[in-house]
């Protein structure tokens, strides 16, 4: 079942598909870059994937079947273990009496089609298919957190596997014999893999007085996941203190750990939290996935003038850049992506953070350890002496660590940290409440940006326009005119239109996304440190002052530059006005 290149050939040049030179030139690529041939006609654009396997069906008489929005009954989708499917992009999707049809992406996987006959013992009817109809059979694989967890919890107690007693060291007797009541080992991995699978970014598993609530946080919002029963609570604290190498027998103070999670499609480090809580102990993990790949600023959300401020201020080779906003607002990945940019050959980047999110190559990361009193500030004495061109400071926290970065700026070094304020313009008094300069903040504070994280649209989206008491509510928390102006500056809108006139858009529900999300992205404010600024920052001007002065300027705030992605059918009004309102 291999269709040759002169075959493809023929048939291609057949359908009027390609010409023969193209087809030629693809070839002599293929030859060179031991390739197949059809997929460097894929790769140039010369034909779709999905008309090439159409064609290779036809050529091999092998039906072509679509299954992107099939779906395939669990009995039939079983006969093919799971790992089988994903590895060899080969899945069963319908059994008739003795024969099974399994659509595939390789004609020429023989080994494995006689493979699934032996095991399955049923006579195989190959089909070729799209790799959007195999996606779609293999999400079917997982089953909903509910159906999981109550398979799980019915099972026989001879069927629970229990935590193995060489891992338990301090645990006493009553303890133990919680544990066990429960399969927790699979509750727990059962709670990991739908977390990955729906792209959360904590999981928080709280005792409440008759049950235990489990909660995703999925693109900044909390989805409760599941209800369990109260007395799976103490096994899977057990559980999951073991994994984090924490002690079993403490209830009473909280506990932070670390560990690792490896499968042969992802690797996550989670970070866990244990806090005592009325009714039990309260477990918050955080999950980090480890082959994350650092995004860009574009990706993040910066555009035009505002990247330009940024990148114009990378490139200075001393004083500070400070990134301001809330927990969980995209801090700290904006720090990679700048560290991205600056990580060149020519210049020594060293950092201090809690924790190492990302691990990026030529780059000395060091973890902050409070507990053999490796802090941010005991870390950033000994940076200053590792030769350093650039310094990255995790957070500013506190007194000492706020002075020793601005004597670091002071002495020629490039330094990138974050701040925990609402907005640009109030990290400067907060810098004062820290006991820093007025004079020292002023002349080593480069710029300062503010940032917020917003859901995106899934694929579908509703268009709709304000009315008169929708425009007039958005009054109360922005300038209109100021917007319109911008919008009309960008080109989005023209210059004759109103906000009566201006298309913006709703989230639509479907079955991939039900909220209509799907991912988030940056909004953002950059305040650079001009002449009028400094001078403020001096007479100890406070933050509504500094940021009059910086929108008079031309300092697009957050809440403007959410209106411009929202103009732009990126995200919801809604959703802009969720973040910068919280």
């Amino acid at each position: 079942m291999r269709v040759e290149p002169g075959q493809l050939k023929a048939f291609l040049l057949d359908a009027g598909l390609v010409t023969k030179e193209k087809f030629e030139k693809a070839l002599k690529k293929a030859e060179k870059t031991e390739q197949k041939v059809g997929d460097v006609l894929i790769s140039e654009g010369l034909i779709t994937q999905e008309e090439l396997i159409k064609l290779e069906a036809y050529i091999l008489g092998v039906p072509f079947v679509n299954l992107e929005k099939e779906i395939i009954s669990p009995e039939v989708l079983k006969l093919i273990p799971e790992p089988i499917a994903r590895s060899h992009n080969i899945v069963a999707f319908r059994k008739k009496g003795k024969t099974l049809e399994v659509a595939m992406l390789d004609p020429e996987d023989l080994r494995m089609i006689e493979f699934i006959k032996k095991t399955a013992n049923l006579k195989i009817l190959p089909r070729l298919t799209t790799p959007g109809s195999i996606k779609n059979v293999l999400r079917q694989y997982q089953k909903t957190l509910e159906a999981e967890f109550g398979e799980i919890i019915r099972k026989e107690a001879g069927e629970i596997i229990p935590i193995k007693e060489e891992e338990i060291v301090e645990e006493k007797e009553e303890l133990k014999k919680v544990a066990k009541e429960l399969p927790v080992i699979r509750i727990v991995d059962t709670l990991l893999k739908h977390a990955i699978l729906q792209r959360a970014s904590d999981i928080h598993i709280e005792p409440t007085e008759k049950e235990v609530m489990i909660r995703y946080r999925i693109d900044g919002i909390l989805h409760d996941a599941m209800v369990l029963p109260k007395q799976a609570s103490s096994g899977i604290v057990a559980r999951i203190k073991v994994l984090s190498d924490l002690k079993l027998d403490e209830h009473r103070l909280p506990q932070d750990g670390r560990f690792k999670i490896e499968t042969e499609e992802y690797r996550y480090s989670l970070r866990v939290s244990i806090l005592p809580v009325f009714g039990g102990e309260k477990i918050v993990m955080r999950l980090l996935p480890e082959e994350a790949k650092v995004l860009t600023l574009e990706g993040l959300g910066l555009r035009g003038e505002a990247l330009e401020k940024i990148l114009i201020n990378l490139r200075k080779p001393a004083g500070k850049i400070l990134i301001t906003g809330p927990t969980g607002c995209g801090k700290t990945t904006s720090l990679y992506a700048m560290l991205e940019i600056l990580n060149t050959p020519a210049v020594n980047i060293s950092t201090i953070e809690d924790p190492i999110e990302y691990r990026i190559p030529r780059i000395n990361q060091t973890q902050v350890n409070p507990k053999i009193g490796l802090t941010f500030a005991s870390g950033l004495r000994t940076l200053v002496r590792q030769d350093p061109d650039i310094i990255m400071v995790g957070e500013i926290r506190d007194n000492e660590t706020a002075g020793l970065a601005i004597n670091a700026a002071l002495t020629g070094h490039l330094v990138l940290s974050t701040l925990h304020t609402t907005n640009a313009a109030g990290a400067v008094p907060r810098l004062i409440d820290m006991k820093a300069e007025p004079f020292l903040i002023s002349s080593t504070l480069n710029c300062i940006l503010a940032q917020r994280l917003v859901r995106k649209f899934c694929k579908e989206k509703e268009k709709y326009n304000l009315s008169e008491s929708e425009i007039k509510n958005l009054e109360r928390y922005c300038n209109l005119n100021r917007i319109l102006q911008i919008l009309k500056e960008e080109k989005i809108v023209k210059k004759n239109q109103t906000f009566k006139d201006i298309e913006f858009f709703r989230p639509k529900s479907s079955k991939e996304c039900p909220e209509g999300y799907k991912g988030r992205i940056g909004i953002f404010e950059i305040l650079p440190i001009t002449e009028t600024i400094k001078e403020l920052i001096v007479k100890r001007a406070t933050s509504d002052q500094i940021q009059a002065q910086a929108q008079k300027e031309g300092m697009r705030t957050m809440i403007e530059d959410g209106f411009v992605k929202a103009a732009q059918g990126i995200t919801s009004i809604e959703e802009i006005l969720r973040v910068i309102i919280e």
